[in-house]
């Protein structure tokens, strides 16, 4: 069971803490438990429902009114709103919800919404981006826990690779090859796959690794298929010296390929060889791709 201050709610939900105290004086829509200082903690349950009013709140819904529904009522709304036109941003509180409370329909249901209305890849753009960029957020103040960001990590990982089994590639004139893979000990591996997924949806040709490679596999492969562009990433590497070693041995050892790489933008300090370019986000990997 998780805790959490009203400064973790204000961060996960988006409501200001001032409001968060209003609605709990004014409705009693949150019912905090104290420690033994008397200070003020907030629940799993708290936070689901404060996601929920949230969701709510920002569909019209007077706060006034949310105060008078139980908690299947305030359910019962969020799950026709999840039908309807909604936009990205409910999109987004509706995953977290699924993934705080370990919910594939409810993320098959708002997944599969999307797609129908947008397609596979503006999803992944609009919705799944934005909701990984909260999930860090998350794991900033401890509220996800290791079996949370695992479970919708796996679903978004199936429908990446669903879309690039249904792909049918284009044609293109001077297609490139270009590698994916991630370094030994590098596991988040979304943002590999949908570069994967660009590519061959662009027409070029993708030879996919996956995650923790050792270096030594890296020159068989390169002496077989002869790559022109490496695609790699480093998240799970906190430390800056470690990432621009390895950055100087892909120089080193494959001075002429490009080299197109993400990272926690958080770090300062990288350093990219020539030839080497980071990867702000996916719309910046799409953007190599076309």
């Amino acid at each position: 069971m998780g805790t959490y201050s009203i400064k973790d709610l204000e961060k996960l939900s988006r409501v200001k803490a001032h409001t968060i105290r209003i609605w709990e004086k004014r409705y009693g829509l949150l019912s905090p438990a104290r420690t033994d200082t008397n200070i003020r903690f907030y629940s799993d349950e708290d936070l689901r429902k404060l996601l929920n009013i949230s969701l709510l709140n920002d569909n019209g819904f007077k706060i006034s009114r949310i105060a008078k529904l139980n908690d299947a009522a305030i359910r019962s709304h969020v799950l026709a709103l999840e039908s309807s036109e909604s936009g990205a941003v409910d999109q987004v509180e509706n995953l977290i919800l699924a993934m705080t409370e370990l919910d594939e329909t409810r993320f098959e249901r708002v997944i599969g919404n999307s797609i129908l209305r947008s397609g596979f890849e503006q999803t992944m753009l609009d919705v799944i981006q934005p909701f990984l960029h909260r999930v860090g957020v998350l794991w900033q103040i401890d509220a996800v826990k290791p079996g949370q960001e695992h479970f919708i990590s796996n679903l978004i990982r199936q429908k990446v690779i669903a879309a690039i089994d249904g792909l049918v590639p284009a044609t293109r004139e001077r297609p490139k090859t270009i590698l994916f893979f991630l370094p030994e000990g590098e596991l988040h591996e979304l943002g590999l796959l949908f570069g994967h997924f660009l590519a061959r949806k662009h027409g070029h040709h993708s030879i996919y690794l996956g995650q923790s490679v050792p270096f030594d596999d890296l020159q068989a492969v390169v002496d077989h298929r002869r790559p022109n562009v490496f695609v790699t990433g480093f998240l799970s590497h906190q430390h800056v010296g470690e990432i621009n070693a390895f950055l100087r041995k892909l120089h080193e050892h494959f001075p002429t390929k490009q080299v197109l790489f993400f990272h926690d933008l958080r770090l300062e300090g990288i350093e990219a060889a020539k030839g080497q370019q980071v990867v702000a986000d996916l719309r910046s990997l799409r953007e190599a791709f076309q």
